[in-house]
C-alpha cells in the first residue's frame, strides 16, 4: 500500500487515517478500485474475441482489423503529435522498431488471428494469445540476451501441456491451417512487448508514442491491404457498432483503464487476472453464440493460466524492469 506522507499537519486525506472510514476508503481506492478495473479490462479483452467473431459473418478479417486500429490510431493522433510536439525526435533506428511493431502486432498478428477466427471458437483463439509470454521469453533470450530461470521454463511446459489438452479435448476438430495461423499470430504478438521494453528502457518513446504510432502504422498499412482484397465494404448499421465499440472500447477505453489500474496494483497481481481472458471469452462465447466447453477443455484453460503466469514471471532484480513494476512481465491479452 502506498505510504501517506504527512507534511504541515496535512495527510494527503482531509481526515483522519485510523478512522474506520478512512481505512475503508483507502482500501477502496488502493486494492478494490484497482482489481475491479483490471478484471473490467479482462472481461473487456475477452469480449473482442467474441465481437470479431461477429464482424466476420459481414465482411472480411482484413477489413474488420483495418478500420478497428484506424479509428483507434485516429483518435489517439492527437495525444501522438502533442507528445512528439514536446519530445526530441526519434532515431532512425527506433523509427524502425516501431515499424516492425506495427507491422507484426496489427498487419501479420491480426491479420493472422482474424483469419483464423473464421474458422475456429472465440474460446481457442483467446487461450491461443494467453500463450504469447512463451514466444516473449524467446525472444527476450535472442534481442535481450536475458535467460530465462527454472521457473520460466516450468511455465512454458506447463502452459502447451494445457494448449494440447484443451484443443485435443474439444468437440470440433481445428484444422493444421488454422492452427498455424493461431501460432503465427501468437509468434508476432510477441514482438511487441519485447521491442517496446526496449524502447522504454532506453527513454527512447513513451507509452503514448509507443501505442499510437504502431498502430497508426498498422491501421494504415491493413487499409490498403483491405482495400486492395477485400474491396470497400458495405456492412450494415450493427456492425459498424461492433468495429466501433472495439476500436473505443476494447482498444483504447481498456487501455486507459489498463493503465490506470497499474499505478495501485502490483504487475504479478495484473498478469493472474489478465490471465483470467480466456475464461472471460469462454463465458460471453457462450453466451453469444451458445459455445459450451467440455470439462476437460476447462481443465485446459486452467492449466494454460497456470503456465502462462510462471512464464511472465521475472527474477527480482533485474536491471531491465521498469521503476513502476515488480519482477514481472505483462502481455497484454487483446491485440
Amino acid at each position: 500500500m502506498e505510504q501517506f506522507v504527512v507534511a504541515a499537519g496535512c495527510s494527503r486525506y482531509d481526515f483522519d487515517m485510523n478512522s474506520p472510514r478512512a481505512m475503508t476508503r483507502i482500501l477502496l481506492s488502493e486494492r478494490i478500485f484497482p482489481i475491479v478495473e483490471m478484471m473490467l479490462v479482462a472481461a473487456i479483452w475477452g469480449s473482442s474475441f467474441v465481437g470479431v467473431k461477429m464482424a466476420l459473418a459481414h465482411a472480411g478479417p482484413l477489413t474488420i482489423a483495418a478500420l478497428r486500429y484506424s479509428i483507434a490510431a485516429v483518435l489517439l493522433l492527437p495525444w501522438v503529435l502533442k507528445s512528439r510536439a514536446n519530445g526530441s525526435s526519434l532515431h532512425r533506428t527506433n523509427w524502425r522498431r516501431l515499424t516492425v511493431i506495427g507491422f507484426s502486432q496489427y498487419v501479420i498478428g491480426n491479420g493472422a488471428l482474424f483469419l483464423a477466427l473464421r474458422t475456429v471458437s472465440s474460446t481457442s483463439a483467446s487461450l491461443a494469445i494467453s500463450l504469447v509470454p512463451i514466444p516473449i521469453v524467446l525472444l527476450e533470450i535472442l534481442h535481450l540476451k536475458e535467460r530465462p530461470s527454472r521457473v520460466h521454463l516450468a511455465g512454458i511446459l506447463i502452459a502447451i501441456a494445457g494448449s494440447v489438452f484443451f484443443f485435443a479435448s474439444g468437440a470440433h476438430v481445428i484444422t493444421p491451417a488454422s492452427l498455424g495461423l493461431l501460432g503465427l499470430a501468437t509468434i508476432s504478438f510477441a514482438f511487441m512487448p519485447v521491442l517496446g521494453r526496449d524502447l522504454t528502457r532506453k527513454r527512447a518513446v513513451n507509452t503514448v508514442e509507443l501505442t499510437g504510432i504502431p498502430l497508426a502504422i498498422g491501421g494504415g498499412v491493413l487499409l490498403v491491404l483491405a482495400a486492395a482484397f477485400e474491396g470497400l465494404p458495405s456492412l450494415p448499421i450493427q456492425i459498424w457498432g461492433i468495429i466501433v465499440g472495439l476500436a473505443l472500447v476494447n482498444t483504447l477505453a481498456a487501455y486507459l483503464l489498463f493503465n490506470h489500474a497499474l499505478r495501485r496494483l502490483r504487475a504479478g497481481e495484473a498478469n493472474v487476472l489478465l490471465n483470467m481472458t480466456p475464461a472471460a471469452t469462454a463465458l460471453i462465447a457462450w453466451g453469444a453464440f451458445g459455445d459450451r466447453l467440455t470439462t476437460l477443455q476447462m481443465a485446459g484453460i486452467a492449466i494454460v493460466i497456470l503456465g502462462a503466469t510462471l512464464a511472465q514471471r521475472r527474477r527480482r532484480g533485474s536491471g531491465t524492469v521498469s521503476s513502476n513494476q515488480d519482477s514481472e512481465r505483462i502481455a497484454p491479452h487483446d491485440q
